[in-house]
Order: C-alpha cells, then sequence, then structure tokens
C-alpha cells in the first residue's frame, strides 16, 4: 500500500467512524424485543473459526437467522455465506467493515470473534446500535479495553455473553457444588496448567505481497501498522503483543476463569508474580511466552498457573486441567470430566471416594444461554464483570513477566500504583484514525 492511499483511506475511515457513533448513539435505547418468542436476527463480526463454531450452534436453536457476516478476508467471508445459505436457505449479507453491519436494523444481536485487538471497538459500537452481543474470550487484548467494555455494555443496558463456556457446563457446575459445599474441605491452592504443540508458533518466514482477498489494514485496525507475515496472521496472530497474549489470555482465560468460581472471587488478587521466558526455539515467530510461571496471591488461598508451549504433557496426565487442593482431597478438572483423589489418614479415606464425572464441550449450551437471555433479559452464565476480571488476572500474569515485576493491583486507582512500566501496558494507544472508545 503507498502513502497517498493509506493516508486516503485513513481520512474516510475517520470520517465515517464519527458518523457512525452520532448515528449509532441514539438508536441504542430504541432497540426492545417485541416479545419472548420472537425471531433472533445475528450477525457475526470474524467468522474464520470460533466466530463459525458459534454461529453455527446459534442457528442449530429455533427462531435465529444469521443475517449478515463481516469478514476482513473475503475468501473466508463467502465461503461462512454459502454455507449459511445452504444451512438457513438464506444468503447473509457480506460486509468487510463491522460498522457497515451494524448499521443493519434488522440484526438484534452479533457474535463477535475476531483477533482479540478487534474485540473493543466492535462491543462497544454494537451496544450502542442496541445490539446484544456474544464476545470471544479474552474480553479484549488489554485491561484497559476491557474496563470501557463493561462500561459499555451497562450503559446501554445489553446483554453479553463472554465465550468462556464452561460456566455453561454442567459438569463444571457439579465441580464447583462439589468444592462449595466442602466435598474436598478447606481449599487451599488451585493449580492450573496449559501444554500445548501451537503455542510456539510458526516457522519464521519473510514477510509477502498482502494477499489480494484480504483487507490487512482493516485487519490491523487500531494496532500499529505492519508488513504482512503470514506468521502473525491466520491461526498464529495470538502469540503477538499487538493482537493476543499467547496460551496466557487463551487457556488462561478459561481456566482462570475456574480457579475463581471455586470461591466465587470478584476482586483482583492481592499481587501476582511470574516468571518465564521464550526458551523453545529461535525458529519460531512469536513474542508471547512459551515458558511462564504465574503465582496470584488471594486472601485465603493461591493460585498457580503454569505453561510450557511445545510440549503436550501435563500433571495427572493432562495437556490441561486444574487440580483443586484442599485439606480432605484434591479435585482435578478438564473438559474430559473431573475426579477425586481423597487424603488418607491411618489408612482410611478423609472424604468418601466417587466415581469419574464425565464432562464434554459446552459451546451450545453457553450459546442457547445466550439466546434465551436476550429473549428473558437475564444475566447471562458468563456477564461482562466475569469476563473483564479474568481477563485482568490473565494480563497480569503477562505484565508481571514483561515488567519483571511483582506486580500489586490498585483497582480504584484502576493502576498497579507507581510502576510506570507495567501501568503503561494497561491500555493501548491506538493507531489513528480508530480512537479508543469513551464511554
Amino acid at each position: 500500500m503507498n502513502r497517498r492511499k493509506f493516508l486516503e483511506q485513513t481520512t474516510q475511515l475517520s470520517v465515517a467512524a464519527g458518523a457512525f457513533v452520532q448515528n449509532t448513539e441514539t438508536r441504542a435505547t430504541n432497540h426492545v424485543r417485541k416479545s419472548a418468542n420472537e425471531k433472533i436476527v445475528i450477525g457475526v463480526i470474524g467468522c474464520n473459526n470460533m466466530g463459525n463454531g458459534i454461529m453455527n450452534h446459534a442457528l442449530n436453536q429455533p427462531n435465529v437467522e444469521c443475517a449478515a457476516i463481516c469478514d476482513i478476508d473475503t475468501n473466508i467471508g463467502n465461503k461462512r455465506a454459502d454455507e449459511v445459505m445452504r444451512k438457513q436457505g438464506k444468503r447473509p449479507q457480506l460486509y468487510g467493515d463491522f460498522r457497515k453491519l451494524l448499521e443493519n436494523k434488522d440484526i438484534d444481536a452479533v457474535i463477535i470473534a475476531t483477533p482479540d485487538h478487534w474485540h473493543c471497538l466492535p462491543m462497544v459500537e454494537a451496544c450502542r446500535a442496541g445490539k446484544d452481543v456474544y464476545v470471544e474470550k479474552p474480553l479484549a487484548n488489554s485491561i484497559g479495553e476491557c474496563n470501557v467494555m463493561v462500561k459499555a455494555a451497562r450503559r446501554y443496558n445489553r446483554v453479553v455473553q463472554v465465550g468462556q463456556q464452561q460456566r455453561s457446563g454442567e459438569h463444571w457446575q457439579s465441580a464447583m457444588q462439589f468444592i462449595h459445599s466442602g466435598g474436598i474441605g478447606t481449599l487451599r491452592k488451585v493449580h492450573s496448567w496449559a501444554n500445548f504443540n501451537y503455542a510456539i508458533g510458526s516457522r519464521i518466514v519473510p514477510d509477502e505481497p498482502v494477499p489480494s482477498h484480504i483487507d490487512f489494514n482493516q485487519w490491523l485496525g487500531p494496532a500499529p501498522l505492519r508488513t504482512y507475515n503470514r506468521t502473525r496472521h491466520h491461526g498464529s496472530w495470538r502469540f503477538f503483543w499487538d493482537y493476543g497474549g499467547g496460551l496466557m489470555t487463551d487457556w488462561g482465560a478459561h481456566l482462570l476463569d475456574i480457579a475463581l468460581w471455586a470461591k466465587n472471587i470478584k476482586t483482583p488478587p492481592l499481587s501476582v508474580a511470574a516468571s518465564g521466558g521464550n526458551f523453545y526455539s529461535p525458529d519460531f515467530a512469536h513474542e508471547a511466552f512459551d515458558t511462564l510461571s504465574v503465582m496470584y496471591q488471594l486472601p485465603d488461598y493461591t493460585i498457580s498457573w503454569e505453561q510450557t508451549a511445545g510440549t503436550q504433557n501435563g500433571p495427572f496426565g493432562r495437556s490441561y486441567g486444574l487440580a483443586f487442593i484442599g485439606n480432605d482431597a484434591t479435585l482435578v478438572i478438564d473438559r474430559g470430566g473431573w475426579e477425586l483423589f481423597p487424603e488418607i489418614d491411618k489408612g482410611v479415606y478423609k472424604v468418601p471416594a466417587i466415581p469419574k464425572r464425565s464432562g464434554k464441550e459446552t459451546h451450545e449450551e453457553h450459546v442457547k444461554n445466550w439466546l434465551e437471555c436476550i429473549r428473558t433479559r437475564k444475566e447471562t452464565n458468563c456477564p461482562i464483570e466475569n469476563g473483564r476480571l479474568v481477563a485482568l488476572y490473565a494480563h497480569a500474569g503477562n505484565i508481571a513477566l514483561r515488567t519483571n515485576s511483582r506486580l500489586e493491583w490498585n483497582e480504584a486507582a484502576q493502576s498497579f500504583g507507581k510502576n510506570e512500566a507495567a501501568n503503561a501496558l494497561i491500555t493501548p494507544t491506538y493507531r489513528a484514525p480508530w480512537e479508543f472508545p469513551k464511554i
């Protein structure tokens, strides 16, 4: 892209952005459902992987229609539109700019499954436009963005489901009930881990021209201007700080959520400390850490996080999971189920042994809960405040190692106190013409 073309595009985007906010601001309070059984019309922003899966779970439910799809890759957008046409008998309208999709008055709700750096702006503008939202986890690529998203959801009274789908899973719920009822005795610490080969990123390759079917400037959006490299795009973008936070925010957002749920924590940690680095191989393109250990101090228990990208083994023979360690037993859980390991005192189990409980993937249940709450206006299983809290924990883990600091979060000041290096990573600077939203 030459400089003149870039400046022309950014000027046009700036003018459009101002007009969009002005138009949608007045519509948010006017978008009210007519009845509890009315058809829900959805739009999808980002439909390559997770967006496609969530969309299909929604379309499998009664009285749901997909009216629009937005993707910066026209190949993907057209493919998904054709698939939806075959599924529902009506082709959704295809967009390359999410703002145009949000201007569609027929749309009741949107699914946002873009890269993490593109969660905040579409979500805030969807709330302004009166749309309910399903937004993938982590809630956003920074703590500051999470904060403004919470404000938008509450100001415009929108139903928001954050894609931490384990909150809707029966075996996750039963494990939490077991812990809450004292089944493992006093909970003292939680160990969580995730080890996956994919998290080392892709092998380093040279830059190349932008493929003709990709609007790369729009894909970058508020992130810094960069050349095109496939190792930073489809499939591996999350391992670069401008777009994601690696395993810490990918799987950490899921597993830390459960670690906090065990004691219904609603507050930030007392402190966060981390160690690790990029130790796997210099031949792979990534910035986010492949090796990371984080310790979270809470008032009456601790949470630890471990990741070793490039490996697939872990505690209890599981590549990922959590171990809840209590005085009387340890409960170990992953998506396949949970099992109990009772402590033994003088040859006798402290708590009765029970059969292993099986589990399953729970995206469909999570989408059902979102659609039900759109109709009833009740709180979702994973409301935006919970998504924000979990994202804060995950981002703080990365920030602690990036700044080589022991961090203490000040919720009142929304900062890491006097730690200037850590504070500089709370809120990103948006690339013009995109502006950080104000609520």
